[in-house]
């Protein structure tokens, strides 16, 4: 006979449960999931652990982080959707590609400086609210722009699939350089010869101040996709 499932981690996503009751416990869900980006953004997706976790909020308040979230695929799920709420720029002004291009360089933003988010976009994302507020956003501009049925959500698709793909290759190229311990200019040199590739070339690609850069390269993708887009009915 089946194992009766966990009420606890049940559906494979904490959006898809009711929130921990009331307790007297010390720490809301909010104060855990904002002292998680902070190591996160400090340490790195590969060092977070419950452990490391309940070691930083203090021995007093480790109670309260296995009450208000039940486990690490919790905390990362809360982490991903909090800081995508910095995607949901204003995008009124101009017409519909150039709302679209606000809104995709507010989540591409918002993933390049917390790039363990978009490590975690292909397992932790998706149903929270968040990023269901900017699914929405997307969809009601391209709706308003005479999109329709499948064709509406192909649309969708594209711009979200586009913003999503290029963060998370940037992310595994950054994540790459740091595990070698090296800085971004050391590393295109000493990988340039295996990859054969001038250290210069390697170095421009991986910055996100040179022309060639990340940013560049995506400011300049998206303008493809939002040209390619047409309001009407495809064969």
């Amino acid at each position: 006979m089946a194992r009766e499932a966990d009420e606890k981690t049940v559906l494979g996503s904490v959006w898809l449960r009711a929130e921990p009751g009331e307790t007297r416990a010390p720490l809301s869900r909010e104060d855990i999931v904002r002292t998680a980006i902070e190591m996160l953004d400090r340490d790195g997706l590969e060092k977070l652990s419950m452990r490391r976790m309940a070691a930083e909020l203090g021995t007093a308040a480790t109670s309260a982080l296995y009450w208000r979230v039940a486990n690490k695929n919790d905390l990362l799920e809360l982490a991903v959707d909090s800081v995508l709420a910095g995607a949901l720029a204003p995008a009124d002004e101009g017409d519909w590609r150039d709302q679209l291009t606000t809104l995709a360089r507010a989540a591409y933003e918002v993933l390049a400086e917390h790039q363990w988010a978009a490590q975690l976009l292909a397992s932790h994302a998706g149903l929270g609210p968040n990023y269901q507020a900017y699914a929405e956003r997307v969809l009601t501009i391209l709706s308003a722009a005479g999109f329709k049925g499948v064709h509406l959500d192909a649309a969708v698709s594209a711009v979200i699939h586009y913003v999503v793909g290029a963060a998370v290759t940037d992310a595994a190229w950054t994540a790459t350089v740091r595990r070698s311990g090296l800085g971004e200019r050391e590393w295109s040199t000493a990988a340039g010869d295996q990859l054969g590739v001038g250290a210069a070339t390697l170095a421009a690609y991986l910055s996100r101040e040179d022309l060639a850069g990340p940013e560049a390269r995506f400011l300049t993708g998206l303008r493809a996709i939002l040209i390619g887009l047409r309001p009407r009915q495809l064969s």
